[in-house]
């Protein structure tokens, strides 16, 4: 009995315990709603109704109102700068970084913020000394990647192996791919000024840094070819079959040349039609077709294609059948061109502007699609993410 009399007592006290604490609750959130200023509410609902010029509108009129909301100005930067306004983001960043009361792990936030303004904005030297001012600190890492990307953008490869090599120490993280290609790079600005000998230099360090990569052999290749050693030359480039068998197809017009320089030509046909019978066929395709069409005229062309038809068929190889056809009847026809060359020729002309459409490259990282390999990526600049394959299939 005195239990359940205890119990009828707690029950109002509970009751009423409750009730002040819903009520202090409640008068907190309206104290706090009080003093955001109505603008903030309008930008929230802007945002949600998809109207980012009137919510930024709004979240300016904040700002102006109550310059201490740091985390508004970030926010608002940010936007601005997303939108490719890096004037106005620019601006935002500068006031926060040149503000005296900011604490410092805000101001080296603002600084970050500032340095990838510039470098959208395309003034890198200002970029590259609002980063250089965080060598050290939470955003030293951060820092450090868009300085990469900043020389990479001003193609200062010294500086961007120097910031790579940082990189890899602080994160921890293998940057050996992009130091190589870094040094490929130096070594092709060698070659382009007549240097030879730094670049057999830069590239030896490309293959220590990178024992894979496939750029070094074939611009040592180059180096040989410009001093007039075809023999090595051919050397090299002919190596990257047992390094990377998939990479041959960059250097199969270089091979077909210094064959052809050597007088040699019938090796290099040799060379192509053994690699046809593999999977490199619609890679090598355009330049075996042209050296058969050189040696052995429209005939061994035409032969050549048939057989690569039955052996593997596809849209390209097609193309260049009647492409030789066509050639072959031009040869022979003396006068006006009959009924069945007019149609060879009209097939051709369709398989052409067909296969002239077809995308060669793409990215494997952001599939930026290109006719022309490249080492880094034009939409994403990463490095090595092309492979060098076709990306549609040709039949």
């Amino acid at each position: 009995m005195m239990f359940e009399t205890w119990w009828l007592l707690a029950l109002p006290l509970v009751f009423g315990l409750g009730w002040m604490a819903a009520r202090f609750d409640l008068r907190q959130l309206i104290s706090e709603q009080g003093a955001l200023p109505r603008s903030y509410f309008k930008g929230l609902n802007f945002l949600l109704n998809e109207q980012p010029d009137q919510a930024i509108d709004a979240f300016v009129e904040v700002a102006r109102l109550d310059p201490e909301t740091t985390e508004l100005h970030f926010a608002l930067g940010a936007l601005f700068r997303r939108r490719g306004e890096t004037e106005r983001a620019i601006r935002v960043h500068q006031n926060l970084a040149t503000r005296p009361d900011l604490p410092e792990p805000e101001r080296e936030h603002a600084l970050y913020e500032l340095g990838q303004d510039y470098l959208r904005a395309g003034l890198l030297d200002r970029a590259e000394e609002s980063l250089r001012r965080l060598m050290s600190g939470p955003y030293a890492a951060s820092a450090k990647r868009v300085l990469l990307e900043l020389y990479e953008v001003e193609k200062e490869w010294l500086k961007a192996i120097d910031a790579a090599r940082e990189l890899q120490t602080l994160e921890q993280k293998d940057y050996r791919v992009q130091i190589a290609q870094f040094c490929c790079e130096l070594a092709q600005d060698a070659l382009q000024k007549k240097k030879p000998e730094d670049a057999i230099a830069w590239l030896g360090r490309a293959r220590e840094e990178n024992p894979a990569n496939v750029r070094a052999p074939i611009l040592l290749g180059d180096v040989a070819a410009a001093a007039g050693d075809l023999p090595g030359a051919l050397q090299h480039w002919l190596a990257i079959e047992s390094q990377d068998a998939a990479y041959l197809p960059l250097v199969a017009d270089r091979v077909v040349k210094a064959y052809g320089a050597l007088g040699e030509q019938g090796k290099a046909l040799d060379w192509l039609r053994g690699l046809l019978k593999g999977n490199l066929a619609p890679e090598l395709l355009d330049t075996a077709y042209k050296t058969e069409l050189e040696v052995n005229g429209p005939e061994g062309a035409t032969a050549l294609m048939r057989e690569q038809l039955r052996r593997q068929p596809s849209l390209l190889a097609l193309t260049r059948y009647f492409e030789a056809q066509a050639a072959g009847q031009a040869a022979d026809g003396t006068g006006a061109p009959d009924a069945q060359s007019q149609e060879t020729a009209a097939i051709r002309d369709l398989l052409q502007l067909r296969t002239r459409n077809l995308a060669r490259y793409t990215c494997r990282e952001c599939g930026f699609r290109a006719r022309l390999f490249y080492w880094q990526c034009p939409g994403c600049n990463r490095w090595e993410t092309y492979a060098p394959r076709r990306s549609e299939a040709l039949g």
